[in-house]
Protein backbone atom coordinates (compact mmCIF):
# COMPACT_ATOMS: atom_id res chain seq x y z
CA UNK A 1 0.00 0.00 0.00
CA UNK A 2 2.52 2.83 0.79
CA UNK A 3 3.67 1.95 -2.87
CA UNK A 4 0.83 2.22 -4.66
CA UNK A 5 0.19 6.16 -2.50
CA UNK A 6 2.58 8.33 -4.54
CA UNK A 7 1.63 7.14 -7.58
CA UNK A 8 -2.66 8.05 -7.04
CA UNK A 9 -1.04 11.58 -5.73
CA UNK A 10 0.89 12.32 -8.91
CA UNK A 11 -1.97 10.66 -11.48
CA UNK A 12 -4.86 12.07 -10.10
CA UNK A 13 -4.31 15.88 -11.11
CA UNK A 14 -2.71 14.99 -14.35
CA UNK A 15 -6.25 12.98 -14.82
CA UNK A 16 -8.34 15.83 -13.92
CA UNK A 17 -5.80 18.52 -16.16
CA UNK A 18 -6.46 15.97 -19.05
CA UNK A 19 -10.10 16.04 -18.66
CA UNK A 20 -10.59 19.64 -18.25
CA UNK A 21 -8.62 20.31 -21.40
CA UNK A 22 -10.61 17.25 -22.88
CA UNK A 23 -14.23 19.05 -21.93
CA UNK A 24 -12.73 22.38 -23.16
CA UNK A 25 -11.86 20.71 -26.69
CA UNK A 26 -15.20 19.15 -26.63
CA UNK A 27 -17.18 22.40 -25.91
CA UNK A 28 -15.23 24.64 -28.50
CA UNK A 29 -15.87 21.45 -31.14
CA UNK A 30 -19.87 22.27 -30.39
CA UNK A 31 -19.26 26.01 -30.62
CA UNK A 32 -17.92 25.90 -34.32
CA UNK A 33 -20.49 23.04 -34.95
CA UNK A 34 -23.10 25.79 -33.99
CA UNK A 35 -21.89 28.67 -35.60
CA UNK A 36 -20.74 26.60 -38.92
CA UNK A 37 -24.90 25.38 -38.94
CA UNK A 38 -25.71 28.45 -38.45
CA UNK A 39 -23.54 29.77 -41.85
CA UNK A 40 -25.35 27.25 -43.53
CA UNK A 41 -28.64 27.75 -42.63
CA UNK A 42 -29.32 31.60 -42.18
CA UNK A 43 -27.59 33.23 -44.89
CA UNK A 44 -28.06 36.59 -42.25
CA UNK A 45 -25.57 35.27 -40.00
CA UNK A 46 -22.56 36.18 -42.25
CA UNK A 47 -23.21 39.75 -41.76
CA UNK A 48 -21.84 42.67 -39.84
CA UNK A 49 -24.88 43.52 -38.18
CA UNK A 50 -25.11 39.70 -37.09
CA UNK A 51 -21.57 39.35 -35.48
CA UNK A 52 -21.80 42.70 -34.11
CA UNK A 53 -25.35 41.60 -32.24
CA UNK A 54 -23.79 38.64 -31.27
CA UNK A 55 -20.35 40.16 -29.98
CA UNK A 56 -22.16 43.22 -27.68
CA UNK A 57 -24.88 40.39 -26.72
CA UNK A 58 -21.99 38.32 -25.39
CA UNK A 59 -20.24 41.09 -23.92
CA UNK A 60 -22.85 40.92 -20.90
CA UNK A 61 -23.19 37.34 -20.44
CA UNK A 62 -19.58 36.83 -20.36
CA UNK A 63 -18.79 39.63 -17.24
CA UNK A 64 -21.71 37.86 -15.49
CA UNK A 65 -20.18 34.02 -16.07
CA UNK A 66 -16.84 35.52 -15.39
CA UNK A 67 -18.08 36.09 -11.75
CA UNK A 68 -19.86 33.41 -11.71
CA UNK A 69 -17.06 31.18 -12.93
CA UNK A 70 -15.13 32.46 -9.13
CA UNK A 71 -18.35 31.75 -7.22
CA UNK A 72 -19.07 28.32 -8.41
CA UNK A 73 -15.67 27.28 -8.29
CA UNK A 74 -15.60 27.93 -4.52
CA UNK A 75 -18.56 25.97 -4.31
CA UNK A 76 -20.93 28.89 -4.33
CA UNK A 77 -23.81 30.09 -6.71
CA UNK A 78 -25.13 33.56 -7.59
CA UNK A 79 -28.68 33.99 -8.80
CA UNK A 80 -28.74 37.63 -8.41
CA UNK A 81 -26.48 38.90 -11.50
CA UNK A 82 -29.52 39.99 -13.45
CA UNK A 83 -30.77 41.30 -11.39
CA UNK A 84 -27.62 43.62 -9.98
CA UNK A 85 -26.95 43.98 -13.42
CA UNK A 86 -30.65 46.00 -14.10
CA UNK A 87 -30.11 47.69 -10.39
CA UNK A 88 -26.79 48.99 -11.28
CA UNK A 89 -27.59 50.52 -14.45
CA UNK A 90 -30.53 52.03 -12.94
CA UNK A 91 -28.61 53.35 -9.80
CA UNK A 92 -25.85 54.59 -12.41
CA UNK A 93 -28.32 56.37 -14.65
CA UNK A 94 -30.82 57.61 -12.07
CA UNK A 95 -27.07 58.98 -10.70
CA UNK A 96 -26.12 60.38 -13.47
CA UNK A 97 -29.96 62.33 -14.27
CA UNK A 98 -29.53 64.23 -10.68
CA UNK A 99 -25.84 65.82 -11.83
CA UNK A 100 -27.15 66.75 -15.01
CA UNK A 101 -29.86 69.00 -13.49
CA UNK A 102 -26.83 71.89 -12.94
CA UNK A 103 -23.64 70.68 -10.94
CA UNK A 104 -21.46 71.97 -14.04
CA UNK A 105 -19.83 68.51 -14.38
CA UNK A 106 -18.91 67.88 -17.83
CA UNK A 107 -19.97 64.95 -19.63
CA UNK A 108 -16.90 62.87 -19.71
CA UNK A 109 -16.99 64.07 -15.70
CA UNK A 110 -20.59 62.37 -15.29
CA UNK A 111 -20.03 59.55 -17.32
CA UNK A 112 -17.08 58.18 -15.38
CA UNK A 113 -18.97 59.28 -11.98
CA UNK A 114 -21.80 57.29 -13.52
CA UNK A 115 -19.08 54.17 -14.21
CA UNK A 116 -17.75 54.46 -11.12
CA UNK A 117 -21.49 54.22 -9.20
CA UNK A 118 -22.66 51.21 -11.08
CA UNK A 119 -19.72 49.26 -10.33
CA UNK A 120 -20.09 50.53 -6.91
CA UNK A 121 -23.47 49.45 -6.72
CA UNK A 122 -22.50 46.09 -7.81
CA UNK A 123 -19.98 45.21 -5.47
CA UNK A 124 -22.16 46.11 -2.29
CA UNK A 125 -25.16 44.09 -3.57
CA UNK A 126 -22.45 41.57 -4.26
CA UNK A 127 -21.04 41.45 -0.34
CA UNK A 128 -24.42 41.75 1.29
CA UNK A 129 -24.19 38.40 -0.82
CA UNK A 130 -21.34 37.54 0.76
CA UNK A 131 -21.66 38.18 4.26
CA UNK A 132 -25.53 36.56 4.20
CA UNK A 133 -23.78 33.37 2.65
CA UNK A 134 -21.27 33.48 5.49
CA UNK A 135 -22.07 35.02 8.52
CA UNK A 136 -26.18 33.92 8.76
CA UNK A 137 -24.99 31.05 6.99
CA UNK A 138 -27.96 30.69 4.45
CA UNK A 139 -27.33 28.72 1.59
CA UNK A 140 -26.39 30.64 -1.05
CA UNK A 141 -28.97 29.14 -3.51
CA UNK A 142 -31.24 30.49 -1.14
CA UNK A 143 -29.34 34.27 -0.07
CA UNK A 144 -28.66 35.10 -4.04
CA UNK A 145 -32.45 34.48 -4.71
CA UNK A 146 -33.66 36.64 -2.22
CA UNK A 147 -31.50 39.15 -3.03
CA UNK A 148 -32.43 38.99 -7.01
CA UNK A 149 -35.89 39.82 -5.34
CA UNK A 150 -35.08 42.56 -3.48
CA UNK A 151 -32.62 43.75 -6.35
CA UNK A 152 -35.25 43.00 -8.57
CA UNK A 153 -37.84 45.53 -6.75
CA UNK A 154 -35.37 48.85 -6.06
CA UNK A 155 -34.61 49.00 -9.34
CA UNK A 156 -38.81 49.32 -10.22
CA UNK A 157 -39.11 51.82 -6.78
CA UNK A 158 -36.04 54.27 -8.61
CA UNK A 159 -38.03 55.59 -11.17
CA UNK A 160 -41.73 54.66 -10.71
CA UNK A 161 -40.75 51.44 -12.76
CA UNK A 162 -40.10 53.39 -15.82
CA UNK A 163 -36.44 53.69 -17.90
CA UNK A 164 -34.41 56.66 -17.10
CA UNK A 165 -33.40 57.67 -20.79
CA UNK A 166 -32.16 61.80 -19.79
CA UNK A 167 -28.81 60.83 -19.76
CA UNK A 168 -25.37 62.06 -21.15
CA UNK A 169 -25.40 61.99 -24.88
CA UNK A 170 -22.18 60.97 -25.47
CA UNK A 171 -23.41 57.89 -23.45
CA UNK A 172 -24.41 56.27 -26.73
CA UNK A 173 -21.34 56.50 -28.36
CA UNK A 174 -19.02 53.89 -25.54
CA UNK A 175 -21.54 51.41 -25.78
CA UNK A 176 -22.08 51.55 -29.95
CA UNK A 177 -18.96 52.92 -31.12
CA UNK A 178 -16.31 50.03 -32.48
CA UNK A 179 -12.85 49.92 -34.03
CA UNK A 180 -11.84 47.89 -37.13
CA UNK A 181 -14.22 49.35 -39.66
CA UNK A 182 -17.36 49.01 -37.20
CA UNK A 183 -16.45 44.63 -36.52
CA UNK A 184 -15.05 45.39 -32.99
CA UNK A 185 -17.80 47.22 -30.61
CA UNK A 186 -15.87 49.17 -27.52
CA UNK A 187 -18.03 46.85 -25.17
CA UNK A 188 -16.13 43.84 -26.22
CA UNK A 189 -12.59 45.58 -26.38
CA UNK A 190 -13.18 45.85 -22.41
CA UNK A 191 -14.68 42.54 -22.03
CA UNK A 192 -11.54 41.58 -23.24
CA UNK A 193 -9.61 43.19 -21.21
CA UNK A 194 -11.09 42.39 -17.94
CA UNK A 195 -11.65 38.25 -18.95
CA UNK A 196 -7.70 38.61 -19.59
CA UNK A 197 -7.90 39.87 -15.97
CA UNK A 198 -9.75 37.66 -14.51
CA UNK A 199 -8.03 34.64 -16.14
CA UNK A 200 -4.66 35.57 -14.59
CA UNK A 201 -6.51 36.57 -11.01
CA UNK A 202 -8.19 32.89 -11.36
CA UNK A 203 -5.23 30.53 -12.93
CA UNK A 204 -2.09 32.60 -11.93
CA UNK A 205 -2.91 34.29 -8.12
CA UNK A 206 -3.27 33.07 -4.70
CA UNK A 207 -6.41 33.90 -4.58
CA UNK A 208 -7.58 32.15 -7.42
CA UNK A 209 -5.99 28.96 -5.92
CA UNK A 210 -8.07 29.55 -2.72
CA UNK A 211 -11.13 29.55 -4.85
CA UNK A 212 -10.16 26.14 -5.81
CA UNK A 213 -9.19 25.07 -2.34
CA UNK A 214 -12.52 26.03 -1.30
CA UNK A 215 -14.55 24.82 -3.56
CA UNK A 216 -12.82 21.39 -3.44
CA UNK A 217 -13.03 21.33 0.47
CA UNK A 218 -13.79 23.68 2.54
CA UNK A 219 -12.75 22.25 6.04
CA UNK A 220 -9.19 21.22 4.69
CA UNK A 221 -8.61 24.83 3.09
CA UNK A 222 -9.72 26.26 6.66
CA UNK A 223 -7.23 23.91 8.16
CA UNK A 224 -4.74 25.43 6.27
CA UNK A 225 -4.83 28.81 7.12
CA UNK A 226 -7.57 30.68 4.41
CA UNK A 227 -9.89 32.62 5.69
CA UNK A 228 -12.70 30.60 4.29
CA UNK A 229 -15.68 33.44 5.16
CA UNK A 230 -13.67 36.75 3.99
CA UNK A 231 -12.20 34.94 0.59
CA UNK A 232 -16.26 33.85 -0.11
CA UNK A 233 -17.32 37.44 0.51
CA UNK A 234 -14.94 38.42 -1.87
CA UNK A 235 -15.86 36.35 -4.57
CA UNK A 236 -19.23 37.36 -4.34
CA UNK A 237 -18.15 41.39 -4.25
CA UNK A 238 -16.17 40.49 -7.28
CA UNK A 239 -19.40 39.04 -8.90
CA UNK A 240 -21.54 41.79 -8.13
CA UNK A 241 -18.45 44.40 -9.36
CA UNK A 242 -18.64 42.67 -12.81
CA UNK A 243 -21.94 43.02 -12.55
CA UNK A 244 -22.05 46.42 -11.78
CA UNK A 245 -19.89 46.98 -15.29
CA UNK A 246 -21.71 44.59 -16.97
CA UNK A 247 -24.71 46.83 -16.03
CA UNK A 248 -23.39 50.02 -17.30
CA UNK A 249 -22.24 48.78 -21.02
CA UNK A 250 -26.14 47.59 -21.27
CA UNK A 251 -26.80 51.18 -20.68
CA UNK A 252 -24.42 52.40 -22.75
CA UNK A 253 -25.91 50.21 -25.62
CA UNK A 254 -29.07 51.31 -25.25
CA UNK A 255 -28.76 54.75 -23.96
CA UNK A 256 -30.79 54.08 -21.76
CA UNK A 257 -30.98 52.66 -18.21
CA UNK A 258 -33.81 49.69 -18.11
CA UNK A 259 -35.83 48.66 -15.48
CA UNK A 260 -36.10 45.36 -17.73
CA UNK A 261 -32.18 44.96 -17.96
CA UNK A 262 -30.68 41.67 -16.95
CA UNK A 263 -33.81 39.68 -16.40
CA UNK A 264 -32.81 36.16 -16.68
CA UNK A 265 -29.01 36.54 -17.72
CA UNK A 266 -28.49 35.09 -14.39
CA UNK A 267 -29.76 32.03 -16.59
CA UNK A 268 -27.26 32.36 -19.43
CA UNK A 269 -24.53 32.76 -16.79
CA UNK A 270 -25.58 29.70 -14.89
CA UNK A 271 -25.35 27.73 -17.96
CA UNK A 272 -22.82 29.35 -19.75
CA UNK A 273 -20.15 28.21 -17.01
CA UNK A 274 -21.98 24.88 -16.43
CA UNK A 275 -21.70 24.35 -20.29
CA UNK A 276 -18.05 25.36 -20.26
CA UNK A 277 -17.31 22.83 -17.87
CA UNK A 278 -17.17 24.52 -14.72
CA UNK A 279 -18.15 21.92 -12.09
CA UNK A 280 -21.50 23.03 -10.00
CA UNK A 281 -19.93 20.71 -7.19
CA UNK A 282 -17.09 22.95 -7.14
CA UNK A 283 -13.41 22.67 -7.11
CA UNK A 284 -13.03 22.61 -10.70
CA UNK A 285 -13.35 25.05 -14.06
CA UNK A 286 -11.49 27.67 -15.86
CA UNK A 287 -11.98 31.56 -17.51
CA UNK A 288 -11.65 29.95 -20.95
CA UNK A 289 -14.43 26.91 -20.63
CA UNK A 290 -16.50 29.71 -19.40
CA UNK A 291 -16.33 31.77 -22.24
CA UNK A 292 -16.87 29.06 -24.41
CA UNK A 293 -19.84 28.44 -23.29
CA UNK A 294 -21.01 32.08 -23.39
CA UNK A 295 -20.23 32.15 -26.92
CA UNK A 296 -22.63 28.91 -27.11
CA UNK A 297 -25.82 30.41 -25.62
CA UNK A 298 -25.23 33.80 -27.42
CA UNK A 299 -24.61 32.00 -30.74
CA UNK A 300 -27.42 30.12 -30.39
CA UNK A 301 -29.83 33.08 -29.05
CA UNK A 302 -28.55 35.61 -31.85
CA UNK A 303 -28.80 32.68 -34.73
CA UNK A 304 -32.59 31.78 -33.69
CA UNK A 305 -33.25 35.77 -34.03
CA UNK A 306 -31.39 35.98 -37.02
CA UNK A 307 -33.76 33.20 -38.37
CA UNK A 308 -37.12 34.96 -36.74
CA UNK A 309 -37.50 32.28 -34.26
CA UNK A 310 -39.81 33.35 -31.29
CA UNK A 311 -37.80 34.76 -28.44
CA UNK A 312 -40.08 32.05 -26.01
CA UNK A 313 -38.01 29.27 -28.00
CA UNK A 314 -34.72 31.22 -27.23
CA UNK A 315 -35.66 31.06 -23.51
CA UNK A 316 -36.88 27.11 -23.79
CA UNK A 317 -33.59 26.74 -25.49
CA UNK A 318 -31.32 27.95 -22.72
CA UNK A 319 -33.25 26.22 -20.51
CA UNK A 320 -32.71 22.78 -22.01
CA UNK A 321 -29.26 23.08 -22.69
CA UNK A 322 -28.66 23.88 -19.24
CA UNK A 323 -30.38 21.45 -17.79
CA UNK A 324 -28.08 18.67 -20.35
CA UNK A 325 -24.85 20.52 -19.24
CA UNK A 326 -25.54 19.58 -15.92
CA UNK A 327 -26.59 16.48 -16.66
CA UNK A 328 -23.21 15.81 -18.19
CA UNK A 329 -21.54 17.37 -15.02
CA UNK A 330 -23.19 15.32 -13.25
CA UNK A 331 -21.82 12.06 -15.36
CA UNK A 332 -18.04 13.40 -15.30
CA UNK A 333 -18.41 13.41 -11.50
CA UNK A 334 -19.30 10.39 -11.45
CA UNK A 335 -16.67 9.00 -13.64
CA UNK A 336 -14.00 11.15 -11.97
CA UNK A 337 -15.22 9.28 -8.54
CA UNK A 338 -15.33 5.91 -10.04
CA UNK A 339 -11.64 6.40 -11.33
Amino acid sequence: MTQTQPSVRITAPRLTAVGERAGSLWTLGVLVLIVAAFFVAVPQFHSKAAWVATSLAATEVILLSLGQTFVVVGRGIDLSVGANLGLSGMVSGWAMTQMLGGTGLSQAAILVVGAVVAVVTGTLVGTVNGLVVTRLGIMPLIATLGMMGAATGVTQLINDGQDISTLPPDIFAIGNSAVLDGWIPVPVLVTVVITAGAALLLHRTRFGRHCYGIGSNPEAAARTGIRVGRHTTAVYALAGSLAGVAGFLVMAQLASASVTAGQTSELSAIAAVVIGGVSLFGGRGNIAGAVIGTLIITVLQTGLVVASVSSSWQTITVGVVLVAAVFADQQRLRLARRT
